[in-house]
This record gives structure tokens, sequence and C-alpha cells, in this order.
């Protein structure tokens, strides 16, 4: 597997806010964690149900792959994100995510975040 490109699709559906693409992404046993859910959740209906209340209350958000490193059974990605409409606008957010899979499918998702602007910025 490319995980370059496999990445950037991933990426690429996180921007669209497209939450049945994302799915695709993920095993249906998956288990998830960010620091709005820190004990993580499990599986499709946990995670459609989190995303579709995430994605209604952030503004537009793009994410754009950085590097990729191979793990045993997956990827560590760093990414930037630029949030709001404006292309030129600076980065608001770095992080990146440890991707565990099986086969093609995502069965362990860490999501790791930096900001990079202060909100008085």
């Amino acid at each position: 597997m490319d995980i370059a490109d496999y990445n950037a699709r991933w990426l690429k559906a996180w921007s669209d806010k497209d939450v049945e693409a994302l799915l695709g992404f993920y095993a249906p046993d998956c288990r998830y964690v960010d620091q709005q859910v820190p004990h993580g959740l499990e599986g499709h209906e946990g995670l459609r149900a989190y995303l579709t209340g995430l994605f209604a209350a952030t503004p537009p958000m793009r994410y754009d792959p950085d590097e990729v490193w191979a793990t045993e059974g997956g990827f560590c990605g760093r990414w930037y994100c630029v949030m709001g409409d404006d292309p030129k606008a600076a980065p608001a957010l770095r992080g990146f995510d440890l991707v565990v899979l099986k086969g093609d499918r995502i069965v362990l998702n860490e999501v790791y975040v930096h900001p990079l602007m202060s909100a008085a910025a």
C-alpha cells in the first residue's frame, strides 16, 4: 500500500467533511481517540455520531498532508490544518495521526494536535 496516497485521500475526506467517505476508511470495529474524546469511541456508529456533530460545529478546515512514516501495521502521518475559507490563510493547527491498519481499514486512530495560532491572533 502507498501510505502517502492513502493518507492524502483520507485527509481529503476529512477536509470535505464527508462522514460516509471517512467511514469507508475505518473498520466497523475501529477505535478512535482525539482530544475531544480522550477515552475514545468504538465502531462506525460511534464515529458517525461524533463526526456528524464535529463537522456541524466547526468551520471549513483543510488538512494538508506533510509527512508519513511507516510503522509496524500502519503509519504516522503529520498534517497542517487551515481553518476557514481563505486559501492563503496560515495553518492554525499541526498534528499527527497514529494509524493502525488491518488490510486497508483503520482499526485504531489516535490524533494528536498542536495549535499554531493563539486565539488572539
